[in-house]
């Protein structure tokens, strides 16, 4: 069992932007910028490419307004999006708000953010979502 797995089953606790029955986009909490959002399929797959079709295609629908929210919720020029899949065997994509390339440099250190900035870029990301 995966840790984003053990996420999903409410065992690990995460910041929370969207859930459907097929996926669940929450927080990086080794964030490249803050906004930085993690979407996964329900289903424990590792490669990414290895989904089903349909989980496919539906990953990019479920992910569409939870970028243009993040985009609304932080100063950026678009909001990137990387599949990289090494540093968890689970599917995953990552979006994230970028100004240049280098903003989506996975080598660079990640933010350290407080619980309470958590939930501030959970809120904003959230609230734009409504929207």
């Amino acid at each position: 069992m995966t840790i984003f797995t053990r996420i999903i089953q409410g065992e690990i606790p995460a910041y929370r932007i969207k859930e459907d029955d097929f996926f669940l986009a929450f927080l990086d909490i080794h964030p490249l910028r803050e906004g930085h959002t993690l979407v996964i399929p329900k289903t424990e797959t590792d490669h990414f490419f290895d989904l089903d079709e349909k989980f496919l295609s539906r990953i990019l629908i479920f992910a569409q307004p939870i970028a243009r929210a993040i985009e609304k919720s932080f100063r950026c020029d678009r909001c990137g999006i990387s599949v990289v899949g090494l540093e968890v065997p689970h599917a995953h994509m990552h979006l994230i708000p970028i100004d240049q390339i280098s903003d989506m440099d996975f080598k660079k250190p990640k933010l350290k953010l407080s619980p309470e900035a958590f939930r501030e870029v959970q809120e904003k990301i959230l609230a734009n979502l409504k929207r």
